[in-house]
């Protein structure tokens, strides 16, 4: 089982709402200059997000959500992202 230190807290925020929040081990983005992949103790980032796909994992399970474009931030094990889908 995975130490609760060692997983990232994820928000994915819409212009309509919240899609998800809570837990991800990790979490790839499509980002403007090229995809990358954000994992527990990541560097500090804000980036920009082109259309694609960005994917979560939390465990085995992966889930994807399409978007248009956004931003994302990363700071001390917290993913925030906003979105347009």
């Amino acid at each position: 089982m995975t130490n609760e230190n060692e997983v990232l807290k994820l928000t994915i925020a819409t212009p309509e709402g919240i899609l998800y929040q809570g837990a991800a081990d990790s979490v790839k983005f499509p980002g403007t200059k090229s995809a990358f992949t954000v994992l527990p103790f990541h560097a500090p980032i804000i980036s920009s997000l082109d259309q694609g796909v960005v994917t979560y994992t939390r465990g085995e399970v992966a889930r994807e959500v399409e978007i248009k474009g956004g931003f994302v931030q990363v700071k001390s094990n917290e993913v925030s992202v906003c979105v347009e889908i």
